[in-house]
């Protein structure tokens, strides 16, 4: 969660996301930071060069837990949830990392020891994760998972 409010600081985003208006934010942030702006060997042009990659994986990661987005892909998603078991998963931090049977990996945010305790001791952690992860959490395709399609 503290990513997902560190991100929306950047873009200034008040609550839920509109793609129209983090387009614009982050059309305005390239703009200031692109590292092409500033000279070699400027000290501005290496923080730059670090801004430039946090605004582009930032816009990512927004557009990836957008609303929109989210309707886009919910057919997908259900069926995924619905259809496959689970393969694997793992927890680092407050995120959930699960990857189901049919190769879909999903992040879950927010998902505390707690939680994650009571999924790897249940009887049966594919109806424990769709009756009480997979619709309570904020959730996104994982970037893993991307990366392999």
């Amino acid at each position: 969660m503290k990513r997902i409010n560190q991100y929306k600081k950047m873009f200034s985003v008040e609550k839920n996301i509109d793609l129209k208006e983090l387009k614009k934010s982050y059309r305005n942030l390239v703009k200031e930071w692109h590292p092409d702006k500033f000279q070699d060997g400027d000290d501005k042009k290496e923080e730059a060069e670090v801004m430039s990659r946090e605004i582009i994986d930032g816009y990512h990661f927004l557009v990836s837990i957008a609303p929109e987005t989210k309707e886009a892909n919910l057919e997908a998603y259900t069926e995924t949830i619905t259809n496959t078991g689970i393969e694997d998963f793992d927890h680092k931090g407050r995120v959930l990392e699960i990857t189901f049977t049919d190769g879909t990996t999903y992040e879950y945010f927010g998902v505390d020891v707690k939680m994650f305790k009571k999924l790897v001791n249940a009887d049966n952690r594919y109806r424990f994760a769709k009756r009480n992860i997979c619709s309570s959490f904020l959730y996104r395709k994982s970037k893993k998972d991307v990366e392999q399609s």
